[in-house]
């Protein structure tokens, strides 16, 4: 597969539709960028699975739970 793409005023580059999908490139990937005997080569990371659970973890101190009744009752009833 090759397609040519022109490098836009900033140095950016589209990256054609076709290899983001057969690489699974979304919004938000990271992408390793690598110079080799004059090539730039492209590679998609691996996922960092801690960063996934430290990000998801940042979000849980935002979540506030309302305590239901029957859990109240329950907690009085084993104190005392």
């Amino acid at each position: 597969m090759e397609v040519i793409m022109k490098v836009g005023p900033k140095g950016q580059v589209v990256i054609p539709h076709e290899f983001r999908d057969a690489l699974n490139i979304h919004p938000g990937s990271r992408l390793l960028f690598k110079l080799k005997d004059h090539k730039l080569e492209i590679e998609k990371t691996p996922v960092d699975a801690v960063a996934v659970f430290r990000e998801t973890a940042k979000g849980m101190g935002k979540l506030k739970f309302e305590p239901h009744e029957a859990y109240e009752d329950e907690l009085e009833e084993r104190i005392n």
